[in-house]
């Protein structure tokens, strides 16, 4: 199967909500702000972006709406049953959608190329991969 053709199938915990991604995501990218750490329960958030028109959906999902740091609506998606963030619209790229890397079925995502928010990152954390740095 070659690359462009990839089907990346994704689950929320519960089982509820299902994910299809087809082709390669745009990034993958690593978020250290304090909502994503506090969206993950962790120090940092990590997502894939892939173009809308790459993604379907089943299931029922509900929304909540925050400002980023950066002030632009953040709309979460999330199943109302187990609470699993499973998509992330971003204001600032309308044609786009952000899905966790968690909740795919397979873990064979790039390796996050970029990293945002890095004065909020915690002190020990540390990546091998090629990261671009922003602050």
């Amino acid at each position: 199967m070659a690359q462009s053709h990839k089907i990346r199938m994704a689950d929320c915990s519960c089982g509820q909500v299902n994910l299809v991604c087809r082709g390669e995501p745009i990034r993958t990218s690593v978020c250290h702000c304090f909502e994503c750490q506090k969206r993950t329960g962790s120090v940092f958030g990590v997502q894939a972006r892939f173009e809308a028109s790459q993604v379907s959906f089943s299931g029922e999902m509900v929304q909540y709406t925050r400002i980023s740091d950066s002030g632009n609506e953040v709309t979460y998606s999330f199943c109302p049953r187990c609470s699993t963030t499973m998509l992330l619209k971003l204001q600032a790229a309308p044609e786009s959608l952000v899905i966790p890397v968690g909740v795919f079925n397979e873990h064979d995502l790039p390796s996050p190329s970029f990293s945002v928010y890095e004065e909020r990152k915690s002190g020990w954390v540390k990546f091998d991969c090629q990261i671009e740095h922003h602050h």
